[in-house]
């Protein structure tokens, strides 16, 4: 028994006695030690512990720089004692953050409560009995039970451990699982010498494990190099496209602006009068609210695709969803009923054998590594039969992994035995690898090539008719305390273990729909070849179309580039391969989907566009995923793809339609400026015009979306963005500047009829736009949402009623006006939205030839 020392590393401390100073020991902590302990170090978590909160939430609103820059106009306008225009932009900019917040509140909270959904929770003992726990609540000292798909949920040592392989590489970079054992290690070790120790981070490949909990969250390795792994984090695709934008604003903002300052001053220009209009025009460019709507909008479809069984992790996932046009998927339970039956167990001559069956129970009853079907298949088929453990003890395991793809199991018969048995059970080609004779009737017989080939060809003609075929083989071996992998040779090849899964009846279906949204399956499948082109021709897949493992091994990645968009299957692949294979993809300009829910999935879910996992998936890939489907069945994926594309669009037109109608009044008033002998509108005019028009913006995360927009990917494209904002933004300019000729010289108005009268046009015309470009279609064809609807006519009802109500016009500068006038403000928004509905068909059809 040692001491624990202060100044010594926990890895190199006497286990017993690191647990005691933590105030642990065999029974773990005790429940209200852990709370204490929760309260002292904070929650397990190597992120900021930020909570929702509303007053956070409302002051993030005034963090935008539009914001900042009406506050600096306010400011101005305070200074120079301009009391009611300090107090118009205040109360609209408090207005838009307030609109703001009380959407993105909704917003938050509901994601919020799907994230609670997926939290991750792990096993320890506490008060001597195990107990589930979120993975937040561990503390110093807890004793945490793992296995195999677990990840790890904090640094530690190994107390207990059977066959335990870690995969270390978000620590190390090594990719290959590594062996922990209990023991010690010197204090200068670094960390890929610390065999004791597991890390936060690292997922459990094989084995079993009690670890004692040492340091969590941000005290944790992997704590210490978060923030530098979170800046290394790739940019998303969506937030790659917002700030491409926001530059492409900036740049249109900062011409405009420069040129109407440089023509008021030329002009002799009051210099208040012309900062706060220049100002008012770069927030009239902007819309503002995007980040809110793009919250709203995101949040909507989130929400959305829950109760349709499809959970997103990662907001910005659904834009890449939408995109997605090559799925990768597994076979078993997504193309197929996932329900695995052991159909038949067979010897080496093709015959039932109850012994082949009576080994495979033993392997699968006593292994305690990773758990599948196919082993939850053979123990059921056992206990049907009878068959127990019973007068059988488990010596050793040798745990399956990713690259000898065979387990073994060795057990002792009898006290009295002077040998163990050891049963190996895996794929075909990896068991009859280290096999050097196979069973003929209770006799070995050496096996030969001949023997090597018969073998083959049994194994290929259950391959063929759609059954999966597993091996088995048995060796006596001499007694020992510990076996590893060099015991696995001279074996006897023993018989086939024959499984079945059926192709789900509605999976050809759904390959068709997926095909029909511009989404190609490919399977990815450690499976041989033979079954997996079996389930190909089921599905109505290519079973032809088929790259091997051994063959995409000798590959080189310009090989790879040019045969992987042209294959359907990729058959008997490792996990390194999965990575390799969407990588390719991705590189040849694909937006890549990767559907997995094993361990050895987690790399290739992380590489991908975006990562598809399930709800029962291991946790490693769940934590790898950035969407998770509550069914594994593909038609909920590809609801999920239709609710990501509508979501996608209704985003985009909120940022395309605004931005044409804002760059086309910004061009008018420019080109305005020094052309009338007054400001075309007052800068808070421009501010209630912006704020007006923004109201009904909101309800577009509700409208519909046309079939046809969700027929295709979507992706970003800043160059279509800035060529519809020319197009549209232009035409709305021409009937300003047409405006601006009738007003001039039919009316002959003054400064405030002027100014009243656009303002009105303006924002009549931004209302219109709206409801002509939702969609693609004739508007009178295609319904928008009651919401969207609705509050467009309230702010039209409110447009023509501001003129004309009480004190409010004069302290904006308006004035009524004749019924010649209104009459002729209708006529000119009639005619835009004619010329926005020719122009709109011309310029979709040109986009769209097809």
């Amino acid at each position: 028994m040692g001491e624990a020392s202060a100044d010594a590393p926990y890895w190199s401390q006497d286990r017993t006695a690191l647990a005691a100073s933590l105030g642990s020991g065999p029974v773990g902590l005790t429940s209200d030690g852990a709370a204490a302990q929760l309260a002292l170090v904070g929650p397990n978590s190597v992120e900021d512990a930020v909570h929702l909160n509303a007053l956070r939430l409302l002051l993030r609103q005034f963090e935008s720089p539009l914001v900042l820059i009406l506050a600096f106009a306010a400011a101005i306008s305070l200074v120079l004692q301009q009391w009611v225009d300090a107090g118009i932009i205040l109360a609209i900019v408090m207005g838009s953050s307030l609109l703001s917040f009380f959407h993105e509140y909704r917003a938050s909270t509901a994601v919020e409560e799907l994230k609670k959904r997926l939290a991750l929770t792990c096993r320890v003992v506490r008060d001597g009995a195990e107990q589930q726990v979120s993975v937040s609540t561990i503390v110093p000292g807890d004793l945490i039970l793992l296995s195999a798909g677990n990840l790890v949920p904090a640094d530690g040592v190994v107390i207990d451990a059977a066959d335990f392989l870690v995969t270390e590489a978000s620590m190390t970079g090594e990719s290959f699982p590594v062996e922990k054992r209990p023991g010690t290690v010197r204090p200068d070790a670094p960390i890929t010498e610390r065999t004791n120790s597991v890390f936060l981070g690292a997922s459990v490949r094989s084995g079993t494990a009690k670890v004692l909990a040492v340091k969590t969250g941000r005290r944790t390795e992997f704590g210490a190099i978060a923030a530098r792994l979170r800046a290394r984090q790739p940019e998303a695709d969506f937030a790659r496209g917002v700030r491409q934008f926001g530059y492409l604003l900036i740049r249109v903002m900062v011409v405009i602006v420069l040129f109407v300052l440089t023509v008021n001053f030329l002009l002799d220009r009051p210099v208040v009068e012309s900062l706060l209009f220049a100002v008012a025009l770069a927030v009239g460019l902007s819309p503002e609210l995007l980040p809110a709507i793009i919250s709203v909008t995101l949040s909507a479809g989130a929400r959305a695709m829950s109760k349709r069984g499809v959970i997103v992790r990662r907001l910005d996932a659904i834009e890449n969803l939408g995109s997605m046009d090559i799925l990768c998927t597994d076979k078993t339970g997504t193309l197929t009923e996932g329900t695995i039956v052991l159909s038949d167990v067979l010897d080496a001559a093709g015959r039932p054998s109850k012994e082949v069956r009576r080994l495979a129970f033993l392997n699968a009853a006593f292994e305690t590594g990773i758990k599948n079907p196919l082993d939850a298949a053979i123990v059921a088929a056992g206990e049907g039969a009878g068959l127990t453990t019973s007068g059988l003890i488990k010596i050793d395991e040798i745990p399956y992994d990713f690259m000898r793809r065979r387990l073994t199991i060795v057990v002792a018969e009898g006290a009295a035995s002077t040998q163990h048995l050891s049963v190996t059970k895996g794929a075909f080609s990896s068991v009859l690898d280290i096999c050097s004779s196979f069973d003929r009737d209770g006799v070995e017989v050496p096996l030969d090539a001949k023997a090597r080939a018969e073998l083959e060809t049994l194994f290929k003609a259950s391959g063929a008719e759609g059954f999966r075929v597993l091996a088995v083989a048995t060796r006596r071996v001499a007694i020992e305390a510990d076996y590893d992998r060099d015991d696995e040779r001279e074996m006897t090849f023993c018989g086939f273990l024959v499984f079945y899964d059926p192709p789900k009846a509605d999976a050809k279906r759904t390959i068709h729909d997926l095909n029909r949204l511009g989404i190609r399956i490919k399977v990815i499948s450690g499976d041989n070849r033979y079954v997996t082109a079996h389930l190909a021709e089921a599905v109505g897949l290519d079973a032809k179309s088929m790259l091997t493992g051994e063959k995409l091994a000798t590959l080189k990645d310009e090989a790879l580039w040019h045969l992987a968009p042209r294959t359907d299957l990729f058959v008997e692949i490792d996990p390194q391969q999965k990575e390799r294979i969407v990588r390719a993809l991705q590189r040849t300009g694909h937006s890549v989907g990767y559907l997995g829910d094993g361990i050895n999935d987690a790399p290739a879910l992380h590489a991908a566009d975006v990562g598809i996992s399930v709800e029962e998936a291991v946790d490693v890939a769940r934590e790898s995923a950035d969407i998770i489907l509550l069914s594994r069945d593909l038609d909920v994926l590809r609801t999920g793809v239709e609710d990501g594309r509508q979501t996608f669009a209704n985003t985009l037109k909120y940022i395309s339609i605004t931005t044409s109608a804002n760059f086309g009044n910004m061009i008018s008033m420019a080109l305005a400026t020094p052309l009338l002998p007054f400001l075309p509108l007052a800068a808070k005019q421009i501010l209630l015009n912006n704020f007006l028009s923004d109201v009904p913006s909101i309800a577009i995360s509700s409208d519909n979306v046309d079939p046809e927009r969700v027929l295709r990917p979507q992706r970003w494209n800043i160059k279509d963005i800035r060529k519809f904002m020319i197009v549209f933004g232009l035409i709305s300019s021409v009937f300003d500047l047409l405006t601006f000729g009738v007003l001039l010289l039919v009316f002959h108005a003054n400064e405030a009829t002027f100014q009243t009268s656009w303002f009105m046009i303006s924002l009549l015309t931004e209302l219109a736009v709206v409801l002509v470009l939702r969609t693609h279609k004739p508007a009178f064809r295609s319904k928008p949402s009651q919401l969207l609807l609705g509050s467009t006519v309230a702010v039209v009802i409110a447009t023509f009623a501001i003129p004309f109500l009480g004190g409010l016009p004069s302290v904006f500068g308006f004035v009524p006006l004749s019924t010649a006038q209104l009459a002729a403000i209708v006529v000119i928004v009639l005619g835009y939205i004619l010329a926005t509905e020719m122009v709109k068909a011309r310029y979709f059809r040109l986009e769209n030839p097809t």
